[in-house]
């Protein structure tokens, strides 16, 4: 006969594999059968158990492409009509080919099954009986599979795919999630919640400073969409979503306490935008307060020397009416810092005991990336060193060597500065550590002690994550740890959460600040 020929084998589960359906075998099959029937086989085409939905639909669309393009080939093998076809859409492909040469054909070895395009009607039949069978079979397991992967999130397994910072052991639906000790990627992770929370960075900028910082992905700086997507993400504090659904309790290790987390997310959400020019400059513009009513961002007039506050209008539907001079806001705030204030000496002992407990997590992330970049520019050094060797000895042109050294030197020079700033940010850490109890104990004379509005207001800022307004009363929302502070010296509660789970991390409410 001497017909040519190719080849079509599958494997779809890890059980088929391990039950003897393996690649090997089918191969091994298909090949004996083409050798016992002389056909010459002039192609393979195998998919893989670890072979996604994707790969499968590529495999098959090369076949059909292949034996399109190819009019010589007659004839293609398998095994059985599931490994093949398990849709009525890839049958149609397959039988498209067929009718198009009365002497094209289709083998099926284990089924001892050939259709070509006058098949008998037994034939015909028991093939579209072998592609239904095949197709329910292929519903059951993709909806037995969906059931599986829903109940793994149902009890907290996160099911899903790749999560930066971390790394599984496993397969779908058997993952367990690990925090990625081997890479840098949470520590900076971690980083990027605390320095956006501060109010102090745009997305463009806190990935410009966690660059500088260090953290290269493929050599680049993190762009600012995947910042977005990390920074929105609840898989960070210990939460998932899986299929549209929310799951509160994840198994897996958090990287960030949840009040960060959701901190962050009311900093993302915020409608209210910094303008692209500012004509004048007031105590608490900026952006700092908005409308309570519809969200709105407040604006100021000044009228007879004094500052108005009121909402921007910009909904119609606002409530929101009055104007309220700057003074009377500006008298509630002071108020607001003589909260901080705490005279309870046990609490004021907690508080101490929190912020050394805070650094001291701030002084380990950097010093675990200083241990990084430390590896990094020593591995740099050595190629330097070599580079320099194998120029002497000329073993490389003088291009280049020249080429190289640049890359290198820079680098380097990218290294040595992320070093530096750890250095440096290590005690800018220890002086938001000093500001905090210092404000927390004298923040209205340090407030009322400042001339410059610049001051004042940076200081607002520092302590205050937004301020609504309604009617004349402001309403604050605290950051930096402050909220903490207002909640615990107003109740006198000095130990909270110790209390409650000594076990869980967020026993320091500072730490994540």
């Amino acid at each position: 006969m001497n017909e040519k020929t190719v080849l079509f084998a599958r494997v779809s589960t890890r059980e088929q594999a391990e039950e003897g359906y393996s690649l090997p075998a089918q191969e091994k099959l298909l090949k004996e059968y083409a050798d016992k029937k002389n056909l010459k086989l002039l192609k393979k085409f195998s998919v893989p158990e670890s072979a996604s939905g994707k790969q499968e639909r590529r495999l098959f669309n090369e076949l059909i492409d292949y034996i399109f393009a190819h009019k010589e080939i007659k004839i293609v093998i398998c095994e059985k009509v599931d490994r093949i076809s398990r849709n009525f859409k890839d049958a149609v492909k397959i039988q498209d080919w067929l009718n198009e040469d009365e002497e094209r054909q289709i083998h099926f070895v284990k089924q001892n099954l050939i259709i070509h395009k006058n098949s008998r009607s037994t034939d015909q039949l028991m093939w579209d009986i072998f592609l239904s069978l095949a197709r329910n079979y292929s519903n059951n397991l993709s909806e037995e599979t969906k059931k599986g992967l829903n109940e793994k999130a149902a009890q907290g397994h996160y099911p899903g795919n790749h999560k930066r910072g971390y790394k599984t052991i496993g397969d779908i639906g058997h993952k367990t999630w690990f925090v990625d000790e081997d890479k840098p990627d949470a520590k900076y992770i971690e980083m990027a919640f605390m320095l956006y929370n501060t109010g102090n960075y745009t997305l463009r900028t806190l990935s410009q400073e966690l660059f500088t910082q260090g953290w290269k992905i493929n050599g680049k700086k993190v762009s600012t969409s995947e910042l977005h997507k990390l920074l929105t993400d609840p898989f960070y504090c210990g939460e998932f979503v899986w299929r549209e659904k929310a799951y509160k309790e994840g198994k897996h290790p958090p990287l960030i306490l949840k009040e960060l987390f959701y901190s962050v997310q009311e900093r993302l959400q915020r409608k209210v935008k910094a303008g692209k020019y500012r004509k004048h400059s007031y105590l608490l513009g900026g952006g700092l307060i908005v409308c309570e009513s519809c969200g709105r961002s407040i604006t100021v007039e000044t009228q007879k020397g004094h500052n108005y506050y009121h909402c921007t209008k910009y909904n119609n539907n606002c409530d929101q009416k009055k104007y309220v001079r700057e003074e009377l806001l500006e008298s509630q705030v002071v108020e607001f810092l003589d909260n901080f204030k705490i005279t309870n000496p046990r609490l004021l002992e907690w508080v101490r005991e929190a912020l050394k407990e805070s650094h001291k997590g701030e002084s380990n992330y950097h010093l675990d990336i200083t241990e990084e970049l430390e590896k990094r520019k020593g591995q740099l050094e050595k190629k330097l060193d070599t580079l320099y060797d194998d120029r002497l000895d000329e073993k490389i042109s003088k291009d280049f060597y020249e080429r190289r050294h640049t890359q290198y030197q820079n680098e380097l020079e990218d290294v040595l500065n992320a070093i530096n700033k750890h250095a440096k940010a290590n005690i800018n850490y220890q002086e938001l550590g000093m500001n905090i109890f210092e404000l927390a104990q004298k923040g209205r004379q340090i407030y009322e002690d400042m001339t410059l509005q610049e001051e004042k207001r940076e200081l607002l800022n520092f302590i205050f994550s937004n301020i609504k307004l309604k009617d004349e009363k402001l309403v604050p929302s605290l950051h930096n740890g402050f909220e903490v502070i207002a909640a615990r010296a107003k109740d006198g509660n000095w130990l909270p959460s110790r209390d409650s789970n000594p076990n869980k991390r967020d026993q320091n409410p500072l730490s994540y600040h």
